[in-house]
């Protein structure tokens, strides 16, 4: 089969790429902007890439196509969208060409959740692994323990991250509701999307279509602690469902009365007990309450593949965690840079809990891009202040908003400063950072290739 991907270079789009081309199908796409790294892990595949949309490609590379795999950056007025479809050439999106092809017949283990989903889907692919299963995968980031965020084998597991965005212009579902798996974890739910979502319980929503395509015999992972998901489940749930929550002390009732009522629990030393037994303590490099979450969830998910506790819980010793999560890029003058993903506000305060964790000493300067297009629009801007509260220093990237950063950072004070032009803000950077310094650059996108730049100008600077 010839697959021709519209999008090619999405994390998504280009790991079904992947996967197509180790199946051994031929596989050529386009995107509006075809660059490294995704346009060179392709092209070592053997994908040809056409950068744009042009309708020209009908009748060039994507000529003896028999279908065309459609991503959700793809809308209509695209000149070879349009072609595609006067043309009567068949069309399908990139979820619905994956289950078919791919995922129908395997056990698969699905992540879902607004956080947390590309290092636990990670976590829960590095344990399958360690334990011979040899899964399958395609995740939404680059685990440093896999080196490629998608590969395809014989085994007959396979573990995604499970997107709650929607699958393509004409199919306005959830791309998870496609991938009908076995086991599933959910981890968290808050709203996000502010581009596709009216609000929170559009997701919920969402959500429970997804409950309803688990099987009975399958099983539901699920923070115990997360009103959301609880309100999701309580839409109705046909599987058996195992909870997860931090252990804490009876002081804290809200979140104790989580901890009791669930089936895992895991404490800050981290110490991991089922139905109340201790079955061992988690020893990993990951930093922060919400990697040890994380964790719990991959283990429990785990072992409803046959992965006993204990066995989890040894390999995520070695687990190297993924790229682009709190990655560090490098030291200069005596200041460490680190690369995030965080774009929402509670995945912002996150991470930075876990940097101060991680690392007790020195100041963090925090450097944001608000990237996403729910950021974009200004949807959580009132939150980005008590995200940002752990940050000594704050430097916002504001170009390209539709909203003031500078009005909405107001509360910080002058820990605060807002730059719209990024050589403005390396320097201002730059300018403020001493030794023992951790700079910590968060955005879900390449942000101009700001770590390098930073790295590049202490290490220039003079005095």
């Amino acid at each position: 089969m010839h697959l021709h991907i519209l999008g090619i270079c999405g994390t998504f789009m280009g790991g079904i790429a992947a996967i197509a081309r180790r199946a051994g199908h031929t596989v050529t796409g386009c995107d509006a902007n075809v660059y490294p790294p995704m346009s060179t892990q392709l092209a070592a595949l053997g994908i040809a890439l056409t950068e744009g949309f042009d309708a020209g490609q009908l009748d060039a590379v994507a000529k003896r196509a028999d279908v065309f795999v459609v991503g959700n950056v793809v809308s209509r007025g695209n000149p070879l969208m349009e072609a595609i479809m006067n043309a009567g050439r068949p069309y399908v999106s990139g979820p619905q060409w994956l289950f078919e092809n791919v995922l129908a017949g395997r056990c698969v283990l699905a992540v879902a959740g607004t956080h947390g989903k590309t290092t636990t889907s990670a976590m829960l692919a590095h344990i399958l692994d360690a334990a011979g299963l040899a899964p399958a995968f395609l995740i939404g980031g680059v685990p440093v323990d896999f080196g490629v965020s998608a590969r395809l084998t014989d085994s007959a597991f396979f573990v995604i991250e499970a997107d709650e965005y929607d699958t393509a212009f004409f199919d306005k579902r959830s791309k998870f509701v496609h991938y009908r798996p076995r086991t599933v974890i959910l981890n968290n739910l808050e709203f996000d999307h502010a581009d596709i979502f009216a609000d929170l319980a559009a997701i919920e929503t969402q959500f429970h279509h997804l409950v309803r395509t688990i099987p009975g015999d399958g099983r539901i992972v699920v923070n115990g602690g997360d009103e959301a998901l609880a309100r999701v489940l309580a839409r109705g749930a046909w599987t058996p469902i195992e909870r997860f929550a931090t252990a804490v002390s009876a002081g804290a009732s809200v979140a104790f009365a989580a901890a009791r009522a669930s089936d895992w629990t895991i404490a800050d030393e981290g110490n991991v007990a089922l139905g109340g037994r201790e079955v061992g303590v988690l020893d990993f490099g990951q930093p922060g309450r919400h990697n040890r979450l994380n964790a719990l969830a991959a283990i429990a998910a785990a072992r409803h593949a046959g992965v006993e506790p204990h066995h989890a819980l040894a390999a995520l010793r070695t687990f190297g965690g993924v790229r682009r999560r709190m990655e560090l890029r490098g030291h200069a003058a005596g200041v460490a840079v680190y690369d995030d993903f965080a774009h929402h506000p509670t995945a912002i305060a996150t991470t930075l809990d876990g940097l101060r964790a991680r690392e007790p000493r020195g100041r963090i300067l925090a450097v944001l891009e608000p990237r996403s297009n729910t950021m974009k629009l200004g949807t959580m801007k009132a939150a980005l202040p008590g995200s940002l509260a752990l940050a000594d220093r704050v430097y916002c990237y504001g170009a390209h908003l539709g909203w003031d950063a500078g009005a909405a950072l107001a509360p910080l004070g002058v820990r605060a400063e807002v730059h719209d032009d990024l050589g403005a803000l390396v320097g201002a950077v730059v300018r403020d950072a001493r030794a023992g310094d951790h700079v910590l650059v968060m955005s879900n996108g390449g942000f101009g290739g700001v770590h390098e730049k930073l790295l590049d100008a202490l290490a220039s600077r003079v005095g």
